[in-house]
């Protein structure tokens, strides 16, 4: 696992977070304004199709995003989402799901940052693509 200096912060985003907790959620990667996420699908994730509930789509895609963005913060800032659109592409199956969340722009009141969801297990394809607009708080 790559670590940025705000690792920690990162870290301790996703441990305080007891729903993303619940879920399963794990960083795999952490850069400047980078993180990969990773979540083994279980039972519990599945709508009655079976295939991944869309809401676990977006918590995967909008808590990685705020990751990301909390790796670009000052002392004493942290990330509330004030927006986010999701885009559903596919139906999401497979043993996990993998998020890529990239800082587009930081900012001292804003961040945009984009997040890729994947899923599949011999290679990865492309289920969401999210837009999220994190707010700044000090």
């Amino acid at each position: 696992m790559k670590e940025s200096s705000n690792f920690e912060k990162m870290k301790e985003i996703f441990s305080r977070a007891a729903f993303v907790q619940d879920l399963g959620i794990e960083i795999v990667e952490a850069e400047s304004g980078i993180c990969r996420t990773r979540l083994k699908i279980l039972p519990k994730h599945l709508q009655q199709t079976q295939v991944v509930h869309a809401g676990v789509v977006a918590t995967l895609a909008d808590h990685t995003a705020g990751g990301a963005a909390t790796s670009l913060l000052k002392d004493g800032e942290f990330i509330l989402t004030a927006e986010f659109k999701i885009s559903l592409f596919r139906a999401a199956t497979g043993n996990a799901l993998t998020c890529v969340a990239k800082v587009l722009k930081p900012g001292k009141t804003l961040s945009f940052v984009e997040s890729e969801v994947y899923s599949g297990d011999k290679s990865e394809v492309l289920v969401a693509k999210a837009m999220v607009t994190l707010a700044v708080l000090r």
